[in-house]
């Protein structure tokens, strides 16, 4: 395979990859906590073979470097649910799934059958120290402070752990609402915690779809730059069979 195909095929997959991700921001545009993906590209310089070519020798593809979550805070929804939480600063709530404990930014919380407080897949919210915040029956009159210490009328129930990765870049995201961490998490020392309210996604679908649309422009034009490269190879050939013919 030619360079200018080669060179112009490594765009093509990098402009798929990016609108691949865009796709996916769109598409969680209304999940609770849920924050933006970005992609990172680079070049990769490969040394030139073969003939000399203008400039330093080298041949730049295109390079997908990595995906990351933009930490921008989304904005805040007031529902007046008592089990309803947001996160006013750094941090990410503590929930444990069938697969191990995962983070997430979601606050939407309600209780389960046997009154544990567990997110809308059923995953229980856990405590500081890692246990189940669980709920009585004559529970009633449900505070939660900004520390995210929870009473009732009944007393001090526990305190909800919120902890932060030592590096945020190593989350790994399942799904739209919850996150792996591949490094050790820390327990941030003062939360702040917002009662009756949740995090709403931090896309702005507008500069998504325009950012669509830039995607589908370039993957557009490059296509047709291979296209063009393939009929002027084709084109060659068939003159130069017809010359020694």
């Amino acid at each position: 395979m030619d360079n200018v195909t080669s060179i112009a095929l490594s765009r093509l997959v990098a402009q798929q990859r990016a609108s691949d991700v865009t796709a996916t921001n769109l598409a969680n545009s209304a999940t609770p906590g849920f924050h933006a993906e970005r992609v990172v590209f680079s070049d990769w310089l490969v040394k030139a073979r073969g003939a000399t070519v203008p400039g330093n020798g080298t041949i730049a593809f295109t390079q997908d470097r990595a995906t990351y979550r933009d930490a921008q805070t989304g904005p805040l929804q007031h529902t007046a649910n008592p089990l309803d939480l947001a996160i006013g600063g750094d941090g990410y709530f503590s929930v444990q799934t069938p697969n191990g404990v995962r983070l997430t930014r979601s606050g939407h919380f309600s209780t389960s059958s046997n009154g544990d407080i567990v997110d809308g897949q059923g995953n229980a919210l856990l405590t500081s120290t890692g246990g189940h915040l669980r709920l009585g029956a004559t529970d009633h009159e449900i505070t939660i402070a900004s520390d995210g210490t929870l009473t009732t009328n009944n007393g001090q129930i526990g305190r909800i752990g919120i902890v932060k990765p030592n590096n945020d870049h190593s989350l790994r995201a399942e799904g739209g609402q919850l996150s792996a961490a591949t490094t050790p998490t820390q327990t941030v020392a003062q939360p702040k915690l917002i009662q009756g309210a949740v995090e709403g996604s931090n896309i702005q679908p507008t500069l998504e779809l325009t950012r669509m649309m830039s995607d589908l422009r370039e993957f557009q034009f490059t296509s047709e730059l291979v296209q063009a490269e393939a009929d002027r190879q084709r084109s060659a050939i068939d003159k130069l069979t017809q010359t020694r013919s």
